[in-house]
């Protein structure tokens, strides 16, 4: 089994094989959350008048997603886990982020792409195990130019998972309270930030299901 770890959008445009788009911190958790409670599709966009365009085509479409963290005007969902405060069972949602949805449509060369986040990392080794993958690319988002801890411990764990070792990350997600996630638990970013997120995104493990993409268009549920 050949595992890479890259990073960024670079690192999506070099992924091959299995291609997992890590994003802990928000959008491939949200993805979940959405999912869990009844979204049936989303569909990954690198630019805000792409979802506009979707919401032309199909008023029913929700929008979600951020720039610079912020509710982007005129969206439905911003991508926070904790805020999803419409009911979006049985809807489709198009989404748009700064960083993992553009790892998403740069990751020209992958044979299969997966959405990674923490929440769904064990579903994700066996996904990978009982498709028996040899070539496995884990990309790191990060925020823009720059690598994240909570992305680079994802895929540190995935990979471990991968080889057979099932570590504890317990301390290490505690740590990420006063690394990258401290804009978190910052009193005057809770509008954009809300500290339930930081919960909500590092809850270990809590989905038994992947996160696919299907056609090169959109994102399917996949139990395992």
């Amino acid at each position: 089994m050949d595992i890479k770890i890259l990073h960024r959008v670079k690192g999506a445009q070099q992924a091959t094989g299995c291609v997992v788009i890590i994003d802990v911190f928000r959008a491939f958790s949200l993805e979940a959350y959405l999912i869990s409670k009844g979204v049936t599709k989303i569909i990954p966009v690198s630019r805000t008048i792409e979802a506009i365009e979707y919401k032309k085509q199909d008023p029913n479409i929700l929008l979600a997603g951020e720039r610079y963290g912020k509710l982007i005007p005129g969206f439905d969902l911003a991508n926070s886990p904790s805020q999803i405060n419409v009911d979006v069972n049985g809807k489709v949602v198009v989404h748009t982020t700064s960083s993992g949805t553009q790892g998403i449509v740069n990751a020209i060369h992958a044979d299969t792409i997966l959405t990674g986040s923490l929440v769904n990392a064990k579903a994700i080794v066996k996904y990978i195990k009982d498709n028996k993958f040899e070539d496995i690319s884990l990309v790191c988002m990060g925020i823009l130019d720059e690598e994240t801890d909570e992305d680079n411990l994802c895929a540190s764990y995935i990979k471990n998972l991968l080889l057979g070792y099932d570590d504890d990350i317990t301390s290490e997600i505690e740590k990420l309270k006063v690394t990258s996630g401290y804009r978190f638990f910052e009193k005057d970013l809770q509008e954009s930030f809300p500290e339930s997120d930081f919960y909500l995104c590092t809850d270990l493990n809590k989905f038994n299901f992947v996160l696919k993409l299907e056609d090169g268009k959109y994102l399917k549920r996949i139990d395992v």
